[in-house]
């Protein structure tokens, strides 16, 4: 079993910085691939970003590459997501996943709680 937590949400002017951290307990955490997803109001959950095991793959949607950046640290469990020039339309709950597998779909079996983001325009 792996348990998630997100922190670093809140709310910012268009064109700031956030990053967002999930840290993991239970299972070993390097084990495990890990995915950042979002979801805004009246949307669906939607595919932001995953990274391997060992950190050197990495995905992103289009809509946040090159402002977006996901790592990890196995070390303290972390996952991050630093997101740079946000825009309005980045407004959600974000969402970390993890799972055995490196996907861009929602296929993760384990989930966090979510921490919101908002940014003003």
């Amino acid at each position: 079993q792996v348990q998630l937590v997100e922190s670093g949400g809140g709310l910012v002017q268009a064109g700031d910085s956030l990053r967002l951290s999930c840290a993991a307990s239970g299972r070993t955490f390097s084990s495990y691939a890990k995915g950042w997803f979002r979801q805004a109001p009246g949307k669906e959950r939607e595919f932001v970003a995953s990274i391997n095991r060992s950190g050197i793959t990495t995905y992103y949607a289009d809509s946040v590459k090159g402002r977006f950046s996901i790592s990890r640290d196995n070390a303290k469990n972390t996952v991050y997501l630093q997101m740079n020039s946000l825009k309005p339309d980045d407004t959600a709950v974000y969402y970390c996943a993890a799972g055995p597998y490196l996907l861009t779909s929602h296929d993760y079996p384990y989930w966090g709680q979510g921490t919101q983001v908002t940014v003003s325009s």
